[in-house]
């Protein structure tokens, strides 16, 4: 069970990822779109310097046929170094997906709405693959039996694909995606945010700072007790 950043705006993955254990950073260009006018490039190595070169970097190609997926993906990695290309599972791209694997190329199979398009991507040898969460409820396919699917899939060929859930609306579907057999997950970090600062949780450890202070004072912290 791991957390990856769904963002490419850096004071988020700054300060977030002082706070919650993350695997890497995945980004496409509806997310990059909200980043205004940047320059791409440079954007993108400060995120690397941000994360450290331990942590995955996703990053999204624009193309949609298969010749010039493959182009882009190479410009990718030769401005950026090692990272993950992204590749919208359509047809053009399971073919991009076959060739760069050919090729040693790290791959995150995406835009993925469906059983059959998650399976073509195990079988083109995809290092990830992003099923849509709460996109594909909203067209009425049931996500979890998706994300059931494509793990029990993946132990039965004994792939080293690995399913990387997106599209979140709520934390509930996160944790349903866990439960179903997601290895990661990637999320925007306000949505930790908000779900680990929801009124009640905090009013529990405001409470707890009550009940403490009217034993021992108010703001008399443990390290001013006397052993």
């Amino acid at each position: 069970m791991n957390i990856m950043f769904d963002t490419a705006n850096l004071n988020k993955i700054g300060t977030y990822s002082k706070i919650y254990p993350f695997a890497g950073v995945t980004s496409n260009p509806s997310i990059i779109k909200k980043e205004g006018k940047i320059n791409f490039f440079s954007h993108m190595r400060a995120i690397r310097k941000i994360i450290g070169k331990d942590r995955t970097l996703h990053v999204q190609i624009v193309s949609q046929t298969c010749d010039q997926m493959i182009e882009e993906a190479y410009r990718l990695v030769d401005k950026l170094g090692d990272i993950y290309i992204k590749i919208p599972v359509s047809e053009e791209g399971l073919k991009a997906i076959k060739v760069l694997k050919e090729n040693g190329y790290h791959i995150t199979a995406t835009c993925i709405y469906s059983k059959i398009q998650g399976d073509m991507a195990i079988l083109a040898g995809a290092d990830y693959i992003a099923p849509y969460f709460n996109r594909m409820e909203n067209i009425g396919v049931e996500p979890r039996n998706v994300i059931k699917h494509f793990a029990n899939i993946i132990a039965k060929c004994s792939s080293d694909t690995k399913i990387l859930a997106a599209s979140f609306k709520n934390i509930r579907q996160v944790t349903d995606s866990f439960e179903n057999g997601a290895d990661y997950a990637t999320v925007d970090p306000d949505l930790l945010h908000n779900s680990i600062n929801a009124p009640h949780i905090l009013k529990a450890t405001e409470q707890f700072s009550e009940d403490w202070y009217s034993i021992f004072g108010q703001n008399t912290s443990i390290l001013e007790l006397k052993d």
